[in-house]
């Protein structure tokens, strides 16, 4: 049980320690406070990382944690610290990797004891309350670290041990990387690796667990060959036919448990969403495919319903547990006591049939899979029994089969359906929502909302996208030095940006200014860029660490991810921002830059091609002929939209994009843009295109036809496979 008595997370505003703030485990945030009392009392310190919608770190805060018993042998035998992910990635990685060092693997909760010096000498996951499954027992785990610790000779073993490790983990951040050559052979071998590893007949790479891993697409799609393409969108077709898309209020779960894609972990991360909304637009544009262009509206929609908050930032995450509709009112709803997975989106199928009634209820179970006795094919916590996760079993023209009547009645059952079960649904306890705002996972969604002005023509994303890029220059940057932070919630920011936070709101940033072509948002981003290579970057190891040079005083080392995992790695957006700096402004040395990041990645790249989709996207933009575009003339209006749909929808790797009123008075940022049209005695037209292709500058034109012909070169040929 937890306590009334709060510990020291009582001021904090993580949603994530705030669950633990009333244990009865005598918990500190990270910070000097719990540093110092560890060196004053000579105790080991447990760090304990997790985030807000972590299944498995509720389980052990209500398993050991809430324990009065557990508590009291953690307060006698520790210093214990509880760390937010989200907010502080970099304590994250270092830990994630020392124990990934020990045991082979890492996941969350991460469990880790340290000196009071911070240095890891023993770590785990998931740790139950007394010994199971062939795990040690919390209490008894923790037990024998105090007493290992309270023996001198011991103690001085541990702290060896931790020496050793923390060199090691030292080793892997600082290693230099072998440089390579930047040639096509590099995506090729990417190619063949994701051929090989890609699941034919259910989509996606791999096995269960299932991840959607944007990143994978986001590779897949930049060669632009039918083989890519086709793994693409039947992968992302796929997802969205499966149990992890939510079928009635949109949106991905974090992965699928099964190879289906039909069970999944239901927390909502505003990340996955993020870049799956982008990734679906990208696929539409270039397949023409209307299914996708559905997920990703539905999926900016959900954002925009229930992930943004009133100002306009968006909201990092929704939880996987939640109160079982038949508890409501009956139990009070404190921490995770009666939560279960799912709750909030399962159905047992006679409440979809007194819901919509026998005969719409029939076909809407028949489309969505729901059975009499539900239809999960795997459930190993036994929540999910009798009910239903609603996935497209069926198509429209097979269910018009079997009920013998017209694809217009089935669709119409749909359609019906949705609403008043998502009505429905609505009067449940929903899940818990993390509500704190960062800067590196808006920057990924103000790019899909800005994407999908672009694709979809619809001004509520662009308004959205612009109103969030307000929102985070105002709250979480200071103009007057440069910094950007990474946190903020309910008015407090709080953390130094990440180099993830500085490179991925300048990509927003970019987004922007190629979307409503105000050209602050470019100059913030160049701005952004120029403090990414003072405050990150590594000309010793072309790359970037994590966190900024002055900011390592509560860090035994400066961790570096340079693997594009489910986020992409900021080193891989960092080139792409480069390259997309060089062809606005004509200045070499954004591309040299990325060129060395390049290098230093090659072999990585060609060792493990999985590890790296979106680095080598950038090796295709790098390797892309470049495309300068400039639309003079109406900046709003039919003519120009004509243009900007053909220029939006050719989003050609090597693309850049800029709209000026008067040809004469170019962006100072832009000298090409002023050179290239300044021989010209006349505009053309209301809007008169001018196109330079791989250095080489074709002749203005009016006619939307000839430009639209101009941008639209055979696909990117080199990542064919000869």
């Amino acid at each position: 049980m937890n306590t009334d008595k709060p510990n020291h997370l009582i001021d904090e505003k993580s949603p994530y320690l705030l669950q633990h703030v009333y244990n009865p485990v005598e918990w500190y945030p990270w910070g000097e406070d719990a540093f110092e009392k560890a060196r004053r009392e000579n105790k080991p310190i447990l760090v304990s990382i997790g985030y807000s919608t972590c299944h498995w770190c509720h389980v052990m805060e209500k398993e050991s944690f809430s324990d009065p018993a557990i508590a009291a042998v953690m307060n006698e035998n520790l210093v214990a610290i509880k760390v937010d992910r989200e907010e502080r990635p970099d304590v994250d990685k270092i830990y994630m990797t020392a124990v990934q060092v020990m045991t082979g693997q890492g996941g969350w909760p991460l469990n880790v004891f340290l000196t009071p010096e911070l240095k890891p000498f023993y770590g785990g996951t998931y740790f139950p309350p007394e010994t199971r499954w062939g795990r040690m027992g919390w209490p008894e785990l923790v037990r024998q670290v105090g007493r290992s610790w309270s023996d001198p000779a011991e103690r001085e073993k541990i702290r060896a041990s931790a020496e050793n490790l923390t060199a090691n983990v030292g080793g892997y951040f600082a290693g230099r990387a072998e440089e390579g050559e930047l040639n096509v052979s590099v995506l090729k071998k990417g190619i063949k690796t994701f051929e090989q590893d890609y699941d034919p007949v259910l989509g996606g790479f791999g096995g269960a667990p299932k991840f959607p891993m944007p990143v994978n697409h986001v590779f897949l799609l930049s060669c632009r060959t039918p083989e890519t393409l086709a793994m693409a969108v039947d992968t992302l077709k796929a997802m969205a036919r499966g149990g992890i898309y939510d079928q009635l209020g949109g949106g991905f779960s974090r992965y699928s448990t099964d190879e289906k894609w039909h069970v999944p972990h239901f927390e909502k991360m505003l990340y996955d969403n993020a870049q799956l909304a982008k990734v679906y637009l990208d696929a539409y544009a270039l397949s023409g495919d209307g299914f996708l262009a559905d997920i990703a509206r539905e999926t900016l929609d959900y954002v925009l319903r229930d992930m943004t908050h009133p100002r306009g930032g968006f909201y990092s995450a929704e939880d996987a547990d939640s109160l079982p509709p038949e508890l409501a009112g009956k139990v009070e709803d404190r921490g995770h006591e009666h939560r279960t997975e799912g709750a909030f989106y399962i159905w047992k199928k006679n409440e979809i049939l007194k819901i919509l009634g026998n005969e719409d209820g029939g076909i809407f179970s028949f489309i969505y899979g729901a059975r009499e006795h539900g239809n999960a094919e795997s459930d190993p916590q036994g929540e999910f029994s009798d009910r239903n996760i609603l996935y497209l079993a069926h198509s429209i023209g097979q269910a018009a089969a079997e009920f013998k009547t017209s694809d217009e009645k089935v669709l119409a059952a749909i359609e019906n359906g949705k609403r008043k079960l998502f009505q429905a649904r609505a009067l449940r306890p929903r899940p818990q929502r993390d509500e704190k705002i960062l800067s590196a996972w808006n920057g990924l969604m103000i790019s899909a909302f800005a994407r999908g002005w672009q694709v979809l023509g619809e001004p509520r994303y662009l308004e959205a996208a612009r109103k969030a890029g307000r929102f985070i220059r105002s709250e979480l940057y200071d103009e007057s030095t440069g910094r950007l932070y990474r946190r903020w919630m309910e008015g407090d920011k709080k953390v130094a940006g990440m180099s993830d936070d500085y490179v991925f709101f300048a990509r927003a940033c970019l987004d922007l200014y190629e979307s409503d072509f105000d050209i602050e948002w470019y100059r913030l981003s160049e701005r952004l860029m120029g403090e990414v290579r003072d405050r990150f970057y590594d000309p010793a190891r072309p790359g970037l660490f994590m966190a900024e040079k002055s900011s390592g005083n509560d860090l035994i080392l400066r961790a570096r991810d340079d693997a594009d995992n489910v986020e992409p790695s900021a080193a891989s957006v960092a080139v792409e921002n480069a390259l997309k700096l060089s062809r606005f402004t004509g200045r070499e040395e954004w591309r040299r830059w990325a060129e060395g990041i390049l290098r230093a990645s090659v072999k990585s790249m060609q060792q493990n091609p999985r590890a790296h989709p979106r680095m080598l996207a950038a090796l295709s933009a790098w390797l892309s002929k470049p495309v300068e575009i400039l639309l003079a003339g109406k900046t709003s209006g039919p003519e120009l939209d004509r243009f900007l749909r053909s220029a939006y929808l050719s989003n050609l790797p090597g693309q850049v994009l800029i709209v000026i009123q008067d040809r004469w008075r170019a962006p100072k940022e832009f000298p090409w843009a002023y050179e290239m049209v300044k021989a010209q005695a006349k505009e053309l037209g209301p809007v008169t295109a001018y196109v330079c292709l791989d250095y080489a500058c074709r002749l203005p034109t009016a006619d939307p036809e000839e430009f639209r012909r101009l941008i639209a070169p055979p696909p990117v040929d080199f990542c064919r496979r000869k």
